[in-house]
């Protein structure tokens, strides 16, 4: 390619823009945030890339050459459909719906029923969400924000902790009495326990937290978390609870605990963006509502 139609150094041309516009090196400086020497070097580099002088020094200060001024003209404007397509960029991405995945057990059980208090107090945000268990791909999904559960170490992702991973058996209170009471651990050999298929080492972690070892007999499984606590809620056996997605059953009546507390496992939900994404305003609003409502 030819030096003749290579393109001139960009910053040194944006320096000229503001200066042109402004016909004053001092307050382009103010205006860019750089010192008047630096100013003052970038146009020179500018009229030596071109090989055309641009300005002329007066008593009263500076003024552009006749090329100068047909230079100002043409440039003037491209910076400014820089700027106003760099807007429109900007303001459409903060309009564009908020695309979300989650677990549809954590949607169910945790998310949807807070996301009323969230749209009262940011109803220009638009919401949509996909549920899925596969793990994000964000250079493939259509998705801003995802809520996955892990330990945290995904390669190339911002991730931030929203939740303990809290376990602890559950079942209805008819279930309870019409057993006699579910007194101890070993009473949990004699009911019929009911498992998720993809939390299937909730068992096994809880009886080890407790020295002891998951009972040899069947467990009844449901394809997701939701599922079995509906089930425990039917008395159909003994679920193992997740805190954050049981507790409205718990208070409402449908389940209680059993047994002294929970077992805290090194593992929890995560939000998590691109790394090399920079957080929209619409991204950091629904971040720290999100933080904010697991806190509570």
């Amino acid at each position: 390619m030819s030096k003749q139609s290579e393109l001139p150094p960009l910053n040194p041309l944006h320096v000229f823009e503001v200066a042109s516009r402004l016909l004053s090196f001092t307050k382009a400086a103010t205006e860019l945030n750089v010192t008047q020497s630096a100013v003052s070097r970038q146009i020179a580099a500018l009229e030596a890339a071109i090989n055309v002088k641009l300005f002329r020094r007066e008593r009263e200060g500076i003024a552009l050459t006749e090329c100068g001024e047909a230079y100002r003209k043409e440039v003037g404007p491209a910076f400014a459909r820089i700027l106003w397509a760099t807007n429109e960029i900007r303001a459409n991405r903060l309009s564009d719906p908020l695309q979300l995945r989650v677990y549809s057990s954590f949607a169910a059980r945790w998310l949807i029923p807070r996301l009323p208090e969230f749209k009262s107090r940011h109803p220009g945000i638009e919401l949509r969400m996909n549920t899925a268990v596969q793990p994000v791909d964000f250079g493939r999904d259509t998705v801003d924000i995802a809520i996955q559960f892990g330990a945290g170490n995904w390669p190339d992702i911002s991730c931030r902790k929203i939740m303990d991973d809290e376990i602890q058996p559950v079942c209805s209170p008819e279930f309870y009495k019409q057993t006699g009471g579910i007194k101890t651990i070993d009473d949990l050999a004699k009911v019929q326990l009911i498992s998720a298929r993809l939390r299937s080492l909730d068992w096994k972690d809880w009886f080890a937290a407790r020295g002891r070892s998951a009972p040899d007999g069947s467990f009844m499984e449901f394809p997701s978390s939701h599922l079995a606590y509906q089930a425990a809620a039917a008395g159909l056996g003994v679920a193992m609870g997740q805190l954050s997605l049981v507790e409205s059953d718990v208070r409402e009546g449908r389940l209680m605990y059993l047994f002294d507390g929970p077992v805290k496992r090194d593992m929890g939900y995560y939000a998590m963006w691109p790394k090399e994404l920079s957080l929209s305003n619409n991204m950091r609003q629904f971040l720290n509502w999100l933080y904010a409502a697991a806190k509570r």
